[in-house]
């Protein structure tokens, strides 16, 4: 198998699936024979305090470093979720990757992703989760109005692994 051209980014708001869909891509790759990394982008500005610069541009040097790594082991499809909200942010991933994003929209039904937040913290994390009910529908409605991605997938009524075959299909990397 040959590098891959593009990286697939699994884009999103809070609770949309993003990281739960991002297993089952790895699930559904791995049977396929196909190689492959996956990159939660989230994991790559977790520390505080945040950067001089802005935790952004550290994020960007860190997914740089760990695809890197992953690629000097063998060609692969890279797969990443997060969320990019502004065509400068794709960019900026397409730098670190040195290749083509390629965005795959999750969305939910807004009491679904509720539901699905109050589900993820515990009482002790409280205000974690109130941060994110805030931001939910904003950040929903500006990634809509940003039109970035190639295919959007309602995940309200699927299943993980039914949404990582859906996105994975897109883009022929599993047989019909």
């Amino acid at each position: 198998m040959s590098q891959a051209d593009y990286a697939i980014f699994l884009n999103g708001g809070f609770g949309v699936g993003k990281s739960s869909v991002l297993d089952h891509v790895g699930d559904l790759l791995a049977k396929a024979g196909r190689p492959f990394s996956l990159m939660d982008v989230d994991w790559f500005h977790r520390s505080w305090p945040p950067a001089e610069q802005d935790n952004a541009h550290v994020e960007a040097r860190n997914i740089a470093a760990v695809w890197e790594c992953y690629r000097s082991v063998g060609p692969r499809q890279l797969v990443m979720c997060g969320v990019i909200g502004t065509a400068a942010d794709r960019e900026r991933y397409e730098a670190a990757v040195e290749c083509d994003v390629r965005m795959v929209r999750l969305t939910a039904d807004a009491g679904i992703t509720r539901k699905r937040l109050r589900g993820r913290y515990t009482a002790s994390q409280r205000s974690a989760l109130d941060w994110h009910l805030e931001r939910c529908d904003e950040i929903a409605a500006r990634l809509q109005a940003a039109d970035l991605d190639e295919l959007v997938i309602d995940t309200s009524t699927l299943e993980p692994h039914e949404v990582a075959e859906r996105a994975l299909r897109h883009f022929g990397l599993l047989e019909s």
